[in-house]
């Protein structure tokens, strides 16, 4: 996937080879978990194509030139040209085909387009495994095919029509000739739909949940990517349809975790990614809250993992079937609306909680406040049960995911010498996250007059000792937390990058944040493209694994902000430079994760070969490194927002507009020598630091 060129308007994606070609692998045109083409391909018979370049033009477009050689040709240099121009929109393929004659002859030729499908769902092209084409149907009078199978259909239209249609083999030709200077072209629309419609359906294209910010800078890296990393996130959104009034003009939006194999509604990355885009307004994080509080947990089902008050992990439109590592389970099978996460619940009332620092509206938050209260007796309930007042998890099912936080591949939670942690497990973070959800929980229920605030400040200060005295291990450099606790109650001592996690959230004091922020600027996590997931000293460390040595951009960005937070700015400058330097690497449009070699090993970081890209939370990030260069933060109930640049002057002078706070514009500019100026929202008073 790392050289593939993904086109998107969610629910619909495309992806193709760089030369623009549909063909082989994990190309194709989808919508809704569904490959609608797999193959869409064009040749010209007699010539062979020759790419002169190709790739995205913004989140939704991409265009690819070709030249076509041994037409026309009267020098060495070609004269017949292909442009092939893409567009997609939720439910729809637009390609369109342009032949231009830049010789002095006339040029006669056979252009053939060759379209089929698997109609494969996603598991299987994500597995590997290669379903049979399925028939196509030809609709002669019109130039279209049209395929179909178990309530999904795709048609592929093509204006004009084509002069040979044949269905047995997908193909479409066109007998062309043209004169010196002139130009044919052919428009193919492919449309694919669900008969019961889309599960999350597409956000209307002039209501984006946001301000879209401007920045203008001295580093235009960090300009290229912001713009690419909104404009990517502008074709995630999609809307519940559930939403009060059902109306897409009012339904509530949240961001898709990404393409191509995550184009639906996470719990975790969509709070996640909601969170790092408050500075753009809130009503992004609003309509992922309560998407998420209409599907919260109302009954204990130990085979969805579903309990009152838990917050979902996933929600597919069928049981979703994947091939596991063999080091738990062969086979992974999530029932379509899966709660098989630990984290998502804490990470939710935190949201609740930052949303309505940055301004949104008391009426709103007060709406959700039973659901907050649910979420934090979850927390509570859940922790007991362990009997030792830590959130852990265990896959009930034995066909669940084995490991339930962010890092959920099989391998991923192992100690220093590379056992793997035997499960229920209480992971490092989750306790952090927890922490915060139950502090800001209580500054919720006290602002609204709602009791039990004192109560679960107690409950998190009782937390905060249980860390401290069970998680504490010790290395040759020093203390640090372990990553966990497994079954026994055993320290699971490898290093990681789950430290970013905890600071900032008030889990840790200041010397235990010190400890932290020296050991994530050592060259064992911090590669210089971003933080390893695991450190290169441990056992098991491989750069290439999904959680056990790569680099996942959101996770390195969490960490800028908890350093900036802990007081640490000095800290997060590296860390935020190296995922700049990433960005550039992979053209603006950073990926789920890439390989945790790192700077000393090449000036480019190497990808992952199947990771997601464009990502949510990976392009949010961007947004949450720039939040934390500014020092910007917002407490719209007490009536101020700090200002306080920590970094922002490595790339200054700069100035940045679209930013929000209570519904209301904020400009910052950074001077070269740090001075900053912001113009502020009336009744919002600027706290400079």
């Amino acid at each position: 996937m790392h050289d593939a060129v993904i086109s998107l308007c969610a629910p619909s994606f495309v992806v193709s080879h760089p030369d623009g070609q549909l063909d082989g692998g994990a190309d194709g045109f989808y919508h809704g978990d569904v490959r609608a083409l797999a193959r869409l391909t064009v040749a010209v018979e007699g010539s062979a194509l020759a790419p002169l370049s190709g790739g995205l033009e913004g989140a939704d477009q991409a265009g690819f030139r070709a030249v076509l050689r041994g037409l026309g040709e009267v020098t060495a240099d070609p004269v017949v040209a292909l442009c092939r121009r893409r567009t997609v929109f939720s439910g729809r393929l637009e390609e369109l085909f342009e032949v231009s004659n830049h010789g002095t002859r006339h040029v006669r030729f056979r252009l053939t387009v060759r379209a089929s499908t698997d109609l494969a769902p996603m598991e299987r092209v994500k597995s590997g495994h290669v379903l049979d084409d399925v028939p196509a149907e030809a609709e002669e009078d019109a130039g279209a095919l049209v395929w179909s199978r178990g309530g999904f259909a795709v048609r592929l239209l093509s204006t004009p029509a084509p002069d040979e249609l044949d269905p047995a083999t997908g193909r479409l030709s066109y007998e062309i000739e043209l004169a010196p200077g002139q130009s044919w072209s052919a428009l193919l629309s492919g449309t694919a739909a669900h008969d019961d419609g889309d599960q999350f359906p597409a956000a209307p294209a002039d209501r984006v949940p946001w301000r879209t910010p401007v920045l203008r800078s001295a580093d235009r890296r960090l300009d290229r990517w912001l713009a690419q990393s909104v404009a990517d996130l502008d074709r995630l959104r999609l809307t519940d349809p559930l939403s009060d009034g059902n109306a897409a003009a009012r339904a509530d939006q949240f961001l898709a975790a990404g393409a191509p194999w995550y184009l639906t509604l996470f719990g975790r990355d969509a709070i996640w990614a909601a969170r790092m885009l408050l500075p753009l307004g809130t009503d992004l994080a609003a309509g992922t809250l309560r998407t998420l509080a209409r599907r919260q947990g109302r009954i204990a089902d130990p085979a969805t993992e579903e309990q009152p008050g838990k917050m979902l992990h996933e929600v597919r439109r069928t049981t979703h079937e994947f091939t596991g590592t063999a080091l738990v389970t062969d086979v992974v099978v999530l029932p379509p609306v899966y709660y098989g996460t630990v984290d998502a619940t804490p990470l939710w009332i935190t949201l609740l909680h930052d949303a309505w620092r940055w301004g949104l509206h008391a009426e709103e938050v007060e709406r959700l406040l039973p659901h907050a209260e649910s979420a934090l007796s979850w927390m509570r309930d859940h922790a007991e049960t362990g009997g030792d007042g830590l959130l852990r998890y265990i896959d009930q099912t034995g066909r669940g995911l084995a490991n339930q936080g962010w890092k959920d591949s099989d391998d991923a939670i192992r100690h220093r010498d590379g056992r793997l942690a035997a499960p229920p497990i209480a992971l490092c973070e989750v306790q952090a996250y927890a922490y915060e959800a139950a502090r800001g929980g209580a500054a919720l229920l006290r602002a609204f007059g709602r009791p039990g605030a004192d109560g679960w400040e107690e409950w998190a200060e009782r937390l905060a000792d249980r860390f401290r005295k069970r998680f504490w291990v010790e290395d040759a450099r020093g203390p640090y937390p372990a990553v966990a606790l497994d079954r026994d109650g055993r320290p699971v001592d490898s290093v990681t990058s789950g430290f970013g996690h905890l600071l900032g959230t008030g889990l840790l004091n200041r010397e235990e944040s010190a400890l932290l922020a020296a050991r994530l600027t050592a060259s064992d996590l911090d590669s210089g493209h971003g933080l390893r997931t695991l450190s290169s000293e441990s056992a098991g460390f491989n750069p290439y694994g999904y959680h056990t040595g790569s680099i996942w951009p959101h996770d390195t960005a969490i960490a800028v902000h908890g350093l900036v937070r802990a007081g640490f700015p000095q800290a997060a400058a590296p860390l935020a430079a190296g995922l700049l330097t990433a960005s550039a690497g992979f053209d603006a449009r950073l990926p789920e994760l890439f390989a945790g070699h790192g700077s000393t090993v090449g000036a480019q970081p190497a990808p992952y070969p199947a990771s997601c890209r464009p990502q949510a939370w990976s392009a949010a990030a961007s947004v949450l490194v720039l939040r934390s260069a500014l020092g910007l933060e917002a407490d719209v109930p007490g009536g101020t927002v700090t200002v306080a640049p920590t970094f922002a002057h490595e790339y200054g002078p700069l100035g940045v507009t679209g930013l929000q706070v209570a519904g209301h514009p904020l400009e910052i500019t950074v001077a070269a020598d740090g001075t900053t100026s912001a113009l502020a929202p009336e009744g919002l008073t600027v706290v400079r630091g």
